[in-house]
């Protein structure tokens, strides 16, 4: 008896191909294991307080901040678990996310072989629908454009949420019925088909297909599309109609469709759209992110195809004018249109670029991303649209061309994945080394890789930021400046480096050079502490209305700013308005209740106008906190004296000369407070 395409006469080559893809993936990222944490991953793992409670209800409510795992409590969980079996050692998540992507490419690689089985599909691709998915499967999982996804231990958001989606699909179609299997051999002559039983599987794959896609919805927001992608994959290959698709399975629809509940609850408990990191009233307007996306979606293409060059932070620089865009936009609108008369006319194509849309249009549309306007990690699973369509493009050539054309790409995406994470002389590798050794303190070694990327890749935006920032914060300003005048050079939509650069010069007593690049800061993004900074740039000029304007606009932003109340009260002090200060610097204390310069000024405010017991309070918590300060000790001491408790104004005089021997004044009070006691 013959078989049919659906029958594979070697039953271990789907076991061999499963094996083969994973050791794919261990050869193409092994290396991540050894890597350290960076960047987003302090903040996901090492700074998280909840994932060190993993029988608390809080691994659950991860912190509602607007990072990485806000609003993503499968995340949180997962990383909980990591940390349960390693605490925080890197290797340990970085493995996690190894066995996500390893997961991932071999839920790929079985939908697409059952989907090439379809009855719509068979006739045409059934008898290559193992070596179709094998190499799409493979090809994905290597393309270098899928490091970040997979060595940035934070995004295992995209990851995870990559794998929920695949496998909701890949449940969905072996729940559609005995038409979506690949049997392991064919009934024979009489053999009767359990109904029931069929029945049963169907539901059991029903179910992991809803618990695929609830699970998506607590990992990645992208998941909302995923019943929109099942509702069309149904149609696309199954039903042949949306009218069909629901009449035949309309239940596991509304089903897939019911958990948009639990992400609209997630979405609202973590602040809404994401907190400070995505959504409207940022700042960033939605004409701006919509023209911006598309020089993203054009680049993520070009990207797919020759993923040469990657950056892993664009920041967070706007297109401002369709001028700018016109042939992307163009271009973008034209593929949207070519996959709308696709859907119809080519139904296969018309998927698999309804898939590249549907995945990206939650985060590359009009929605405003805030922290990244453009991130390659996005396209963790709209690559695969794009993989698929090159191999069953390529398998038109036919044998042995095609062959040698897939094992060709194979080689060159994982020799580039490798080779990206090996190569000595990457600025991008000693950049992120630099980063590594700054966050653990080593800063004359990361100065160093600092150099090295910089004189690797002398116009690397990123590396130059990254340096002039670590070399602000070490008190090194005259070089600061120099990175970061060549970083607002190469990036001119670098709003951090435009901020950090007028902080720098600030520092340096040059507010002058400082105030447009703040201006320029506050126009690519809008953030209360450009406004803060600005403010103290203007206070320097003596330019008081500037600096108030800019402080309030500051507190409008983010409310609670200590500082920026602390300035409103320097402000009125110098205008001649003590009672105006006063609140100010309360507000400041509420806020910050060490706060060292709220306490001195309030101190001195009270003492003047005859409060001495709360001039005292605010004197001691200075005395407290900074028990080197000998202006403290002093005035504690002034305090102490007009309230008549003389021997205790003595001890602060004295400790005020201990610490500062040559003070006149604190000498004198002494010899005063010493002939009082006579």
């Amino acid at each position: 008896m013959s078989r049919s395409p659906a029958t594979s006469s070697r039953p271990w080559a789907a076991w061999w191909s499963a094996a083969g893809l994973l050791a794919a993936v261990v050869l193409g990222y092994a290396h991540s294991l050894s890597s350290p944490f960076l960047f987003d991953d302090l903040g996901a793992v090492v700074h998280n307080p909840t994932i060190r409670r993993l029988g608390s209800w809080d691994v659950l409510r991860p912190p509602a901040d607007g990072s990485t795992t806000t609003g993503r409590p499968l995340v949180n969980l997962s990383f909980a678990l990591d940390h349960a079996l390693g605490g925080l050692q890197p290797w340990v998540f970085h493995a996690g996310n190894l066995a996500i992507h390893g997961a991932a490419t071999l839920v790929l690689f079985g939908l697409v072989r059952r989907t090439l089985l379809l009855p719509a599909l068979a006739p045409r691709h059934g008898l290559r629908s193992r070596r179709t998915a094998f190499f799409a499967a493979l090809l994905w999982a290597v393309h270098p454009l899928q490091t970040e996804s997979v060595t940035c231990i934070a995004q295992r958001t995209e990851s995870l949420c990559g794998l929920l989606y695949l496998f909701t699909l890949y449940a969905y179609l072996r729940a559609a019925g005995p038409c979506a299997c690949v049997p392991e051999r064919s009934p024979g002559p009489g053999e009767p088909v359990d109904g029931r039983a069929a029945r049963r599987v169907a539901r059991a794959w029903s179910a992991m297909a809803f618990g695929a896609c609830l699970a998506g919805m607590a990992t990645k927001e992208v998941m909302v599309t995923a019943p929109l992608l099942v509702f069309l994959f149904d149609r696309t290959f199954l039903a042949g109609s949306f009218t069909g698709a629901w009449r035949a399975r309309r239940g596991p629809l509304l089903a897939l469709a019911a958990t948009w509940l639990l992400l609209a609850f997630l979405v609202a408990g973590g602040g809404g759209s994401r907190g400070v990191a995505a959504g409207f009233g940022h700042g960033v307007s939605s004409w701006h992110y919509l023209l911006t996306q598309s020089e993203a979606l054009v680049r993520y293409l070009r990207l797919s195809l020759w993923p040469h060059p990657l950056v892993l932070d664009y920041g967070r620089s706007l297109i401002r004018s369709p001028l700018e865009v016109w042939w992307q936009g163009g271009l973008v609108l034209a593929l949207l249109g070519g996959t709308l008369w696709a859907l119809f006319r080519r139904p296969l194509v018309g998927f698999l670029g309804a898939w590249f849309f549907l995945w990206l249009a939650p985060s590359s549309s009009f929605v405003p991303l805030v922290t990244q306007t453009i991130a390659e990690h996005r396209m963790y699973l709209a690559l695969v649209p794009i993989v698929l369509g090159f191999v069953l493009a390529a398998g038109r050539l036919g044998d042995p061309l095609s062959r040698w054309l897939l094992g060709g790409a194979a080689v060159a995406l994982l020799a580039g994945t490798v080779l990206r994470a090996a190569f000595p002389a990457s600025a991008r590798a000693h950049n992120n080394l630099a980063q590594a050794l700054q966050e653990a303190g080593r800063g004359a070694e990361a100065d160093r890789a600092f150099a090295r990327a910089v004189a690797t890749d002398p116009d690397y935006a990123s590396a130059r930021y990254n340096w002039g920032v670590a070399l602000l914060a070490a008190g090194r300003l005259a070089d600061a400046v120099t990175q970061l005048q060549a970083a607002v050079r190469l990036a001119p939509g670098h709003a951090d480096a435009h901020l950090n650069l007028g902080t720098a010069l600030t520092r340096l007593q040059r507010p002058a050079e400082a105030i447009p690049h703040f201006e320029a800061s506050l126009r690519l993004a809008p953030a209360a502490d450009a406004h803060y900074n600005l403010s103290v740039a203007f206070l320097d000029l003596d330019r008081l209305e500037d600096a108030t304007r800019h402080l309030r606009q500051a507190l409008e932003l983010q409310p609670g700013l200590p500082e920026a109340h602390y300035q409103l009260g320097r402000i009125a002090e110098r205008a001649g308005n003590p009672a105006a200060a006063a609140p100010h610097y309360l507000a400041a204390l509420r806020l910050a209740p060490e706060h060292l310069g709220a306490h001195r000024r309030l101190g001195l405010l009270l003492a003047r106008q005859g409060d001495l017991d709360g001039a005292a309070g605010h004197f001691r918590a200075l005395v407290r906190l900074q028990p080197a300060d000998a202006d403290a000790h002093a005035n504690l001491g002034n305090t102490l004296l007009l309230q008549g408790r003389v021997r205790e104004a003595i001890a602060g005089y004295e400790e005020a000369l201990r610490l500062r021997p040559e003070d006149p004044r604190a000498r004198e009070n002494l010899r005063l407070a010493r002939e009082a006691l006579r």
